[in-house]
């Protein structure tokens, strides 16, 4: 097994050999960088200025640019904010202070910078950010080649729809159903992604789930658009993305209990959230609802203190699922609140923390009896046949989802869980949905 302190190799993706410029005004920080990244076989070109990496560029196909944010002259944003207007395929990474996480924010929204690396850096997550960078622009030109022949393909179609007009209708069923996949692929990956979190905390399994749920039927009930119902549920999930560099100590220690250095270093995480989702395009909105759903109408809140209006009701619904959630696991205060109490805790906050009228939401789902839950059975591995569909998340003892609810079962799928559970010996029971022209033969 590989040391954990041992430099990654790349993936089989990104095997081949790319070409990295680091840039930095000290020559000490650029030996260093040279020496953990040599191992891997990538060819390394260094620049001590903006403007000599400029004039590098010019002369080299470079697949990275790694660049300190303070330097002389040209400053790292200004760099990659022009590498991104003059060469825009080439992935984009950036070295910064923490007292320049203001600026950074500005610099990954302005120069679309792909992630930003804290200084002093810890090699394996500077190691896991480049093969990030570079994985995601192989993806960029995978995506472009597969809509080259998508677009080759719509070419074909057009001449021929006047004659089979049928045949077109098919494949637009197939593309809207493609896309509906995608879509349920990158929710099924923010909820894998949140799960993993969970690992770091201790609490109840599940946690971000119930907030991201909460907060998209609070959106409902409010009656906000559906973009933005989406965000909520999404900043739902990772509203606490934030928390990852935090120390595992602090992340166990309830807000009541923090003083000092360690409240200022916890209000801190909406910030660093908002910055590590801005890159994905997807994750725009929720990640602007991550900023703010820790402020309070009365203008008390953080990071930006906005009052009254300036504060909108999606990231109040983010941010009473969060506190709901948060007062029964533990996580605001040492004393673990029932359901009935933590809704009492939060009627006192309306007005203050957060607008009535989403307190007047919250109320009325919390009075509304839930819709009945679909008809399903319990199955064990050996009882798992082709086109049975899951009821709800399979959660690991940890929180993590190992199977969404929603998943199809294959042949394939279902033999790998079968030798999965007869080698590890374990005992799982699978929730499956029932077809509604099969619920009377449930017994009951």
């Amino acid at each position: 097994m590989d040391s954990p302190l041992a430099p990654a190799a790349p993936s089989s993706a990104t095997s081949a050999p790319c070409t990295l410029l680091f840039v930095d005004d000290e020559p000490g920080i650029l030996s260093a960088l040279r020496r953990l990244f040599r191992p891997l076989g990538h060819r390394i070109l260094l620049a001590e200025s903006g403007e000599a990496a400029l004039q590098m560029l010019e002369h080299e196909k470079v697949d990275l640019v790694l660049s300190d944010m303070r330097m002389p002259g040209m400053n790292g944003a200004q760099l990659l904010q022009s590498v991104c207007q003059r060469w825009p395929d080439v992935a984009r990474l950036l070295l910064t202070g923490y007292a320049d996480i203001g600026s950074t924010i500005a610099a990954i929204n302005q120069g679309e910078i792909q992630r930003y690396i804290s200084k002093p850096w810890d090699d394996q997550e500077l190691l896991l950010a480049v093969r990030e960078g570079l994985e995601r622009a192989r993806l960029r030109e995978e995506n472009r080649r597969l809509q080259a022949l998508t677009q080759a393909h719509n070419q074909e179609l057009e001449r021929r729809v006047a004659a089979r007009t049928a045949e077109l209708s098919q494949v637009n069923d197939m593309l809207e159903r493609a896309f509906g996949d995608l879509r349920e692929n990158f929710l099924l990956s923010i909820k894998v992604f949140a799960g993993l979190m969970e690992l770091r905390e201790a609490g109840r399994a599940g946690y971000t789930e119930r907030v991201g749920q909460l907060a998209r039927r609070l959106a409902v009930a409010l009656n906000l658009p559906a973009a933005e119902q989406d965000d909520c549920y999404a900043a739902g999930l990772l509203h606490e993305v934030g928390k990852i560099g935090l120390p595992d100590a602090l992340l166990r220690k309830p807000v009541s209990l923090m003083r000092g250095d360690d409240l200022v270093l916890y209000r801190r995480y909406t910030l660093l959230g908002e910055a590590a989702l801005m890159p994905l395009t997807g994750l725009r909105g929720a990640a602007r609802l991550v900023r703010s759903h820790q402020e309070r109408v009365d203008g008390m809140g953080f990071p930006d203190g906005l009052r009254g209006e300036e504060l909108s009701l999606a990231a109040q619904a983010v941010g009473l699922a969060a506190a709901f959630e948060g007062l029964q696991a533990g996580r605001l205060s040492e004393r673990r609140h029932d359901a009935d109490s933590a809704r009492a805790v939060l009627r006192g906050l309306s007005g203050t923390r957060f607008a009535p009228i989403v307190i007047d939401a919250f109320e009325q789902l919390m009075s509304t009896a839930p819709a009945p839950a679909p008809s399903q059975i319990q199955v064990s591995a050996a009882d798992l046949k082709p086109g049975m569909v899951m009821a709800q998340d399979l959660l690991s003892p940890q929180g993590t989802l190992l199977l969404a609810s929603g998943f199809v079962f294959e042949p394939g799928v279902i033999n790998t869980i079968r030798d999965l559970v007869r080698r590890e010996g374990l005992d799982i029971a699978f929730q499956i949905r029932v077809p509604p022209a099969a619920t009377a033969a449930v017994p009951s």
